[in-house]
């Protein structure tokens, strides 16, 4: 009888073997869940992107706002009969090093 239950216990470690562990295993079942999860988010960011860029091509397209816009902040550039002012924080370290202006050469030391 015990001969029996351990040929028995054998043969479903056998048979659980490829359920498990096998090419079609449930391990690799549950790793491929995880990859196709990572890849639904990793499209659902990308698709985001996407129509982020294709509505500010469509303003660009359409609308002079949108290159007006661009124009100003990475461009710095300003309409006509427009104020620039810019407000410096005194708090701040300036990166800026102040470089003096060349000396003035005095002509009259020249002529005598």
């Amino acid at each position: 009888m015990r001969l029996i239950i351990l040929c028995l216990a054998v043969l479903l470690v056998l048979i659980q073997y490829p359920l498990w562990l096998g090419k079609g295993g449930w391990l690799r079942v549950w790793d491929l869940d995880r990859q196709v999860t990572e890849a639904e988010r990793k499209n659902d960011e990308l698709r985001a992107r996407n129509a982020k860029l294709a509505s500010e091509v469509q303003d660009l397209k359409e609308g002079t706002g949108a290159v007006e816009e661009r124009a100003r902040y990475e461009l710095g550039m300003i309409k006509e009969n427009e104020i620039f002012v810019q407000i410096i924080d005194p708090n701040r370290k300036s990166n800026f090093v102040a470089i003096p202006p060349p000396p003035v050469k005095d002509d009259k030391k020249k002529k005598n």
